[in-house]
């Protein structure tokens, strides 16, 4: 029977490493196993100096089993990042027996798409179908909740002070008006609701379309956001009473809206890397505004701008002086506080456009602000 104390022990040395090895804190079986993987990545097992990955696709794609069978998923995807980040294992991803052993995640993905063209035509198909799978998790974890808080937003913003009795929203209207409400009288056997305002909704033949712009920088920090956003893109393109349109930039700019109801196409047509030019991105973008006050342009950068400073904020000052309701998303995922130009985000907040970092979980919500023109739900720092 494992004493606390042994256990105390167990759990020092597999947290500490080889290092901390002693007879009282030895580990066997399933323990030194998870030390052997730990080992490989983050250093050597005691006695073990041949321990590491090293360039051998054999022996990494053991590893990469090893770790699955000893590691929750979540355990498992920081380690596969881990390992491509520190022993530069990005080139074994161009071989197919190493895509179908690792455990497909954002990062993973974010690699495969800077890979590129470089990935062997004997490859592509399948990282295609590690990023499609990937994909799929990820809409049916956004899509319905994205549909149904912006579809309510929309719905909210469509509504009219003087519609057409076929158009009046009774509910609506009803408790709208309670404080108009007359009692029963002996000449009126019914209480009475007095509408003094009317409730209802645009016609759907007549409702305007909200068009939305994603500007999403492709350099090489952004991976995770772009991943993010170009499923975000698939899903809002996806709604009749949206107009989406995707683009992508480093220093030249790349319109992928007629690839949106795919994105793993979208994201094939991303190539991560390069240097940044906002300005060039939203002066294309700008160019296609044809309708500013029903427009909301999203700038997903960590603006490190490589481009002309004093034009972008000209151009961000003009789309608002506009109508255009513009947001700044410093990053969409789920990586924690990026890093960013601080000096840019002070200048875009001072123009009325704050910049800040935004999961995906809070994304629809702020879709949802800009489209009603209501504040930002700006998460605290």
């Amino acid at each position: 029977m494992t004493t606390d104390t042994e256990e105390r022990l167990r759990r020092w040395r597999l947290v500490l490493g080889s290092e901390a090895d002693a007879p009282a804190s030895r580990l066997t079986g399933r323990d030194a196993a998870m030390d052997r993987a730990l080992s490989a990545l983050y250093g050597h097992a005691a006695g073990d100096r041949s321990a590491g990955l090293g360039g051998s696709a054999p022996q990494v794609a053991r590893w990469l089993g090893d770790i699955r069978e000893y590691f929750p998923t979540s355990v498992v995807q920081l380690m596969q990042q881990d390992a491509i980040e520190r022993l530069g294992l990005a080139q074994l991803l161009m071989e197919p027996e190493m895509l179908e052993a690792v455990e497909p995640d954002v990062h993973l993905v974010g690699t495969l798409i800077s890979l590129g063209r470089a990935l062997p035509e004997t490859t592509r198909e399948t990282a295609r179908a590690v990023v499609r799978k990937v994909v799929q998790d990820l809409e049916r974890r956004i899509a319905t909740r994205t549909r149904s808080v912006l579809g309510g937003a929309l719905d909210r913003s469509a509504r009219v002070n003087r519609p057409r009795h076929r158009d009046i929203d009774w509910d609506r209207t009803i408790r709208a008006n309670l404080k108009n409400y007359l009692e029963p009288t002996a000449e009126r056997d019914h209480g009475t609701v007095v509408p003094e305002r009317l409730i209802g909704y645009a016609r759907a033949h007549n409702a305007v379309k909200k068009e939305v712009v994603l500007c999403i920088d492709q350099s090489g920090s952004m991976a995770a956001s772009v991943v993010h956003s170009s499923v975000f893109g698939a899903v809002l393109a996806s709604m009749p009473s949206l107009s989406t349109r995707l683009v992508v930039f480093d220093t030249s700019v790349v319109d992928l809206t007629e690839q949106l109801s795919d994105p793993v196409d979208v994201l094939f047509g991303v190539q991560l890397g390069g240097g940044t030019d906002i300005n060039r991105a939203l002066a294309y973008c700008q160019s296609k505004i044809t309708r500013p006050a029903d427009t909301i342009v999203v700038l997903i950068s960590d603006l490190y701008e490589g481009g002309i400073r004093d034009e972008m904020l000209k151009r961000v000052a003009a789309m608002k002086a506009s109508g255009v309701q513009f947001i700044a998303l410093l990053a969409l995922s789920d990586d924690g506080a990026p890093a960013y130009d601080r000096s840019h985000a002070a200048a875009l907040a001072a123009l009325g456009a704050p910049a800040f970092a935004c999961t995906p979980d809070l994304f629809p919500d702020v879709m949802a602000a800009a489209i009603q023109k209501q504040p930002l739900p700006v998460p605290e720092d």
